[in-house]
């Protein structure tokens, strides 16, 4: 068995990110960006107003009150063209450019107005509520790096810089196929023997969270011909993922397809739940092997199916990140695998974070998964723990797990 560490490192140094592709602003949500987004405009053009009321020379108003001239209006999106002389005002709207000659704002509020002249009440300082040209961005500035996530306020800053559309790395597609002739899909008959599926549909719904396109293939049979039928379906995915049949039983035939038609990186991890997770390639798609057990399927998608994706989509990757909490219940030596137990994680009084494990830890409980707020982390060989004492969990921050 290797260590967890080691089997991400592993399956991340053979995968290497995808290509770029172009997509309309508004549909880029979500994606990486593959090219620095560079302004295409200044932002303001030119000197605007921040506020509603009148465009004035500073040095007129100095001295207060002082009654200047109203010679015309300045609207957001159509400026005033005339020129500010020293005794005048021009009536001007927020967003709307600053006229010649003027150099501060007078808010309304400070100012009475009387036919075509204006008193103003309170004397404004130099520039006062003026927003300068290129205040937001200049023409050529780079407003988003390479390789960001989008976010929304990173579409709206893409479409201010008059991109419509950006380049961004294509989604990895994801094929995912279950095995065993025991699991049927939701809806479908259920034999005597049988049971409904769950992990092709929740790692679909992982992927599509991550950030990937997923293909689900369908259940294959325990039987060579069926299965190497079924993965010849993944065909042009970048990566392809099963669940079952990673272990040792007779009935257990990913390996077996790994090592007579591909071949096989590793297999077994010292780890709980997930031991025997394995990858390794079919001709040229990486393949990997998650166990059957719901549990253990999803809690491996967390530690190596995202660093996966996220590597393939140029990002930055890695495992999730653990924070530390205080143990709310005792717990018994561990052995020499690292475990993963479901907890539920609240905040105490004091503002720390408190773990509490759940009594039971069976790799087939979905419905604990669904309730726990994370993962304590125990290292293989870790000492008796009593109440109190400071652990390392990983919360489920992501929306989608």
């Amino acid at each position: 068995m290797i260590p967890v560490e080691e089997a991400l490192a592993k399956i991340l140094s053979s995968l290497t990110p995808l290509g770029a592709e172009e997509v309309s602003v508004e549909a880029a949500l979500g994606r990486v960006l593959a090219e620095d987004v560079a302004a295409r405009v200044t932002q303001p053009p030119k000197p605007v107003s921040a506020m509603d009321g009148y465009a004035v020379k500073a040095a007129d108003v100095a001295c207060v009150p002082a009654t200047l001239t109203v010679i015309g209006e300045a609207p957001a999106g159509r400026g005033y063209q005339g020129m500010v002389e020293s005794g005048q005002a021009v009536r001007i709207f927020t967003g709307a450019p600053l006229p010649d000659g003027a150099d501060s704002i007078v808010i309304q509020e400070d100012t009475e107005a009387s036919g075509t002249s204006v008193t103003v009440k309170e004397a404004p300082a130099l520039g006062n509520y003026v927003r300068p040209a290129g205040l937001d961005f200049r023409a050529g500035d780079i407003g988003i790096p390479a390789g960001k996530l989008l976010n929304a306020r990173d579409i709206g800053l893409a479409a201010g810089m008059n991109h419509p559309w950006l380049r961004v790395v294509r989604r990895p597609r994801i094929a995912i196929l279950a095995t065993g002739d025991e699991i049927v899909r939701p809806g479908d008959p259920i034999g005597r023997d049988q049971i409904v599926s769950s992990n092709a549909l929740a790692l679909s719904a992982f992927v599509r969270g991550a950030g990937g396109e997923p293909l689900v293939l369908g259940i294959a049979p325990d039987e060579m011909d069926g299965l190497t039928r079924m993965i010849a379906g993944a065909r042009g995915a970048d990566l392809l993922v099963t669940t079952g049949g990673a272990s040792v039983g007779d009935h257990d035939l990913i390996q077996t397809v790994l090592g007579e038609a591909g071949s096989l990186d590793f297999w077994k991890i010292a780890m709980r739940p997930g031991k025997p997770l394995m990858f390794g390639k079919i001709g040229d798609t990486p393949v990997l092997g998650l166990p059957g057990n719901p549990v253990s399927s999803m809690v491996c998608a967390l530690l190596f199916l995202g660093p996966a994706i996220a590597r393939l989509m140029g990002q930055a990757a890695k495992g999730p990140e653990t924070q530390p909490a205080r143990l709310a219940a005792e717990l018994k030596p561990n052995d020499r695998r690292q475990d993963y137990l479901r907890a539920t994680l609240t905040i105490d009084a004091d503002g720390t974070m408190l773990a509490m494990p759940f009594a039971k830890q069976d790799s087939s409980q979905f419905s604990l998964l669904t309730k726990a707020g994370g993962l304590l982390v125990r290292p293989p060989h870790d000492p008796a723990r009593k109440a109190g004492e400071t652990v390392q969990v990983i919360p489920f921050r992501d929306s989608y797990f």
